[in-house]
């Protein structure tokens, strides 16, 4: 195979898509149907894992719309356009995972629920997935086909999507290349994650703690694939944003903390530091998040004002029938069916809502009780249709990757809450009745969690139609199956959630005593919720942690008004230095780690181009290379994290497969650091060929 196969063709005009109009490929196939699914599934579960683990998650596109490639070209008569559905189907179902494990988990965290009971996590992933499908659909044509906005994770699917099928008529091996890097990472990071989890012989994380009196501090790093892999597909800006924050709280925070109120009682130092984190110093970093979230919607207003315009503008424009016949590439679910499935929809979240507020017997006239269900069903559909608009928009300018959603969650579940408790704070006192607080927080969180996942959907499907647009798919046909995924990935999300829930615990809830806290999952953005929608009914947040954190916060915005006064190019982004400040060291640093490598893979690259020791052809190779290695060891990783997790909650704890080696744990640190440093020189190896 020569390098020039591996390499992506030039974006097409975007009136000349890959596959012309007057082209009817088979598209819809049961073949892609069924392998569509079956990775909608599996990449659900890897990005719940990983978002539940490091509070990121990353796209499955081009990982989907590779596997597609390697598979579908056994069967004959396989086209581009039946990758496409594939990719379109999977991406739908892992970005599911997305809106949910950022919200529900925050139920289980406030005790509101013991689990994850299907039908109502079912329900609540489909009827967000569903609605952030059908709002996208009249932002096609705007975003896509007029304004032409450049949608970059929807361009570099097509691309590859393009290269893969020019190759396959070459007889290349583009493909296979392809998959063997997502193998290898894959397989690679999957194998240190049984050992460390599993077999438990290799360490999983290195802090080093220094006491000085009642004071602590302290630095290290986790010794994970999956999040050093998420750091190198993210880079260096937001990798010295999680540094600075952890920094902050690591070793200068909780010293001063740590002097100021005294050590709890522990078994450990380690034990001290993680309850003062837990107790105190995350509440900084849920400080700067709100902080960061509000900010991102003011200072977005501008675009956010033209995306709901552009969304109500392809509303109006739609009921516009032209007499002429639609061309193929031009065919949307009509109008009709939107409008349709919207008021549908109207009737299932209200039964939910209905549900909660009466399971739980809240003492409120019927009056008030259907006046405050119609006002959450309402705002569910609006917050939803507007927040769908803004993250639409928003990927269209910056990409799915720097799209502020957290943010919008923040700001949705704060609007809600605030309008709840205004509303039925006029017959229950939520200071006496903690159940009933509970209730109404648990609600806000229910909503923030359907407007999230819309949010989420259709910040991917505009990707997904962006790439199809590229390539001449049908779009009705896409939006249809994007439908189909959304369903898929909510089919699947409650058992995934049960399952790593019985086997880790998560941000520190635990269904049955005795569980280890250092596997508990962190789901930093769900324990944010559960504190921003208790704090609002209850009360009881430490609001002195939750001012410094605001604190840090304005001081960053300040500090990047004048960064950009100065013409300076760089900033640093609230949300990533609050998450920074929030999550626990092992989780920052690591993915720091991953973020240098980048660097360094990317400078490594520049050199040999310098030298002449490598073509810019051969430099888009290898950053390709990189990025797909890095996929797949995200995808490995996290599928053994979901594997295990069968059998520890079966047997109801993590040391079903142990190996006790009888030796100095010091020694099974070390042994994990040699593996993480094998792990990266191989990383840095593969990502600097050519091919």
């Amino acid at each position: 195979m020569s390098k020039q196969d591996f390499r992506p063709e030039t974006q097409s005009a975007p009136d000349k898509p890959y596959i012309s109009p007057d082209e009817n490929l088979p598209e819809i196939t049961v073949k892609a149907l069924i392998l569509g699914i079956f990775l909608a599934v599996v990449l659900a579960s890897s990005n719940a894992y990983l978002g539940l683990k490091i509070g990121q998650t990353v796209s499955a596109c081009i990982p989907a719309a590779v596997i597609s490639m390697s598979i579908l070209r056994f069967f004959k008569n396989s086209n581009v356009l039946e990758n496409n559905l594939v990719q379109t189907i999977a991406s739908a179902g892992e970005v599911i995972a997305a809106g949910i494990i950022f919200t529900l988990p925050a139920l289980v965290l406030m005790g509101f629920w013991k689990g994850f009971p299907y039908l109502q996590t079912t329900a609540i992933a489909a009827i967000g997935g569903i609605l952030g499908v059908i709002f996208s659909i009249p932002l096609r044509r705007a975003l896509i086909v007029e304004a032409r906005l450049k949608f970059p994770e929807g361009v570099a699917t097509a691309e590859v999507l393009k290269a893969g099928d020019m190759a396959s008529k070459k007889d290349s091996g583009t493909a296979n290349i392809s998959t063997k890097l997502l193998l290898t990472g894959g397989l690679m990071a999957a194998f240190i994650k049984v050992l460390q989890s599993g077999f438990q012989i290799i360490g999983e994380e290195v802090v080093q703690w220094v006491k000085v009196g009642s004071s602590i501090a302290g630095f290290g790093s986790g010794l994970s694939p999956v999040i050093i892999s998420a750091g190198y597909i993210v880079g260096i800006r937001i990798g010295i944003c999680l540094f600075i924050g952890a920094t902050l709280t690591w070793v200068i925070i909780l010293p001063i903390v740590s002097s100021i109120y005294g050590l709890p009682d522990a078994e450990s130092i380690s034990s001290s530091a993680m309850t003062i984190w837990s107790t105190k110093l995350r509440y900084i970093g849920v400080g700067s998040m709100i902080v960061g979230g509000v900010w991102a919607l003011i200072s977005l207003m501008k675009p956010i004002s033209a995306s709901i315009k552009t969304s109500l503008q392809a509303l109006k424009d739609s009921h516009k029938e032209s007499s002429t016949k639609i061309v193929r590439t031009e065919h949307d679910i009509p109008m009709t069916w939107i409008i349709g499935s919207t008021v549908s929809l109207s009737i299932p979240i209200a039964i939910l809502f209905a549900y909660v507020m009466d399971e739980n017997s809240m003492p409120v006239t019927p009056l008030l009780f259907w006046s405050a269900t119609a006002f959450v069903t309402l705002f569910s559909l609006v917050a939803g249709f507007v927040c769908s608009s803004i993250a639409g928009y928003m990927a269209g300018i910056v990409g799915s990757s720097s799209n502020p959603l957290s943010g919008v969650a923040i700001a949705a579940i704060l609007a809600v809450s605030l309008v709840l408790l205004a509303i039925l704070s006029t017959q229950i006192d939520f200071s006496i009745n903690k159940d009933d607080a509970l209730s109404a927080a648990a609600i806000s969180v229910i909503i923030a969690a359907i407007v999230a996942t819309a949010a989420a959907v259709g910040n991917d499907n505009l990707q997904d139609l962006k790439a199809g647009h590229m390539l001449g798919a049908t779009p009705w046909k896409q939006e249809t199956m994007l439908i189909v995924g959304a369903v898929a990935g909510a089919l699947a999300i409650a058992p995934i959630l049960s399952l790593l829930y019985e086997a880790y615990g998560i941000g520190g809830s635990f269904p049955r005593e005795g569980m280890d806290p250092a596997q508990s999952l962190s789901a930093p953005q769900a324990t944010l919720m559960a504190s921003v929608a208790k704090g609002v009914f209850l009360g009881g947040l430490p609001w002195n942690f939750i001012l410094i954190g605001m604190a840090i916060g304005v001081s960053i915005i300040i500090l990047n008004a004048f960064l950009k006064s100065s013409g300076s190019t760089w900033n640093f982004p609230v949300l990533a230095v609050a998450l920074g400040l929030y999550l626990p060291i092992y989780v920052t640093i690591a993915f720091f780690i991953g973020t240098i490598l980048k660097e360094i893979t990317t400078k490594a690259i520049r050199r040999k181009q310098k030298k002449k020791e490598m073509s810019a052809l051969d430099a888009e190779v290898a950053d390709r290379r990189g990025m797909l290695f890095a996929s797949g060891a995200i995808a490995g990783e996290s599928l053994m994290g979901v594997a295990l997790s069968v059998p520890f909650a079966l047997y109801q704890t993590t040391n079903v497969f142990a190996i006790n080696l009888d030796i100095n744990p010091d020694i099974i640190t070390l042994a994990g650091v040699i593996v993480i440093i094998a792990f990266l020189r191989y990383f840095f190896k593969i990502s600097t060929k050519a091919y």
